[in-house]
């Protein structure tokens, strides 16, 4: 057992002699461990927390909820013009764009995004928990826990080693979206007075599968082009593309394909045929 412990340490501290010297003194990012405590700490609460609030009355948070919205609705549009400012339209290219190394200015900036990126994702573990307080179990799928979880463990990694170049594509359009999925929770959380201006709620899960899918088109060039970017991280990043666009396409045919045929199903049961000619009942 202490042979098997001395040499994953020793492989490990193997691979950390290819990490970021430039992220050392960044919060939470001289190990991977509280990353993975949090996260597993998250997936207890998800298990745990339905239980525990089964014969409570949901917490009225709606202030609460607002005011978080639009805080991340802030952070999210930060991230995105930071993404932008430090790369996107700074010179990075959608081919073979490597990780700038140096202590410049312009990729100290990247750094800081990308740390920013990361550690924005454990305040979005939030929106489960606040689904658990207010007992809404339904919007917990095994979708969003998964997409939660996933992000801020896989993402310390991507700081650690890959902070900037051809990696940042998809959190520059992750930004972008979760800005707008923000403003959407932002309004909502403000009653039902606001319900006339949301619906475009459909149009956000058609956004998120044309990321993915674009991420999957940008991240399989490396596939047949001489890039020295690391092709470990290009893989994890298609394969989460792949897994997230077969679950949120899957997710939208049965939210919206069957809303609709049920409410078709329903125009025709208050309906009635007479010479060919559909009438509504009179009531």
């Amino acid at each position: 057992m202490d042979v098997g412990i001395s040499r994953i340490n020793d492989w490990w501290n193997e691979v950390l002699k290819d990490a970021d010297p430039r992220v050392d003194d960044y919060f939470m990012m001289s190990s991977a461990l509280p990353s993975w405590i949090i996260v597993g700490l998250y997936l207890l609460f998800v298990w745990r927390g339905p239980i525990w609030m089964e014969k409570r009355k949901p917490f009225e948070i709606n202030n609460i909820l607002i005011v978080f919205n639009f805080f991340m609705i802030g952070v999210s549009g930060y991230v995105f013009y930071e993404f932008l400012a430090s790369g996107w339209l700074a010179g990075y290219t959608l081919g073979c764009q490597l990780v700038d190394y140096s202590s410049s200015p312009q990729a100290l900036r990247m750094v800081r995004v990308c740390w920013l990126f990361y550690f924005s994702k454990f305040f979005e573990l939030f929106d489960t928990i606040f689904f658990v307080l207010r007992k809404k179990t339904k919007q917990i799928s095994f979708l969003h826990v998964l997409h939660h979880a996933i992000m801020p463990v896989s993402w310390w990694y991507g700081v650690k080693f890959v902070a900037g170049g051809f990696g940042t594509f998809h959190s520059l359009l992750n930004s972008f979206i979760h800005f707008w999925m923000y403003t959407y929770y932002g309004m909502a959380a403000m009653g039902p007075s606001m319900q006339k201006y949301l619906w475009w709620k459909k149009y956000m899960t058609s956004m998120q599968i044309t990321q993915f899918a674009l991420v999957m088109l940008h991240t399989s060039q490396l596939l047949f082009t001489d890039c020295s970017y690391p092709k470990f991280f290009a893989f994890l990043i298609f394969l989460y593309a792949f897994v997230f666009i077969v679950m949120f396409f899957n997710f939208y045919l049965k939210t919206y394909k069957d809303s609709h045929k049920t409410k078709t199903q329903k125009s025709s049961k208050n309906g009635s045929v007479t010479n060919g000619i559909k009438s509504k009942k009179v009531r």
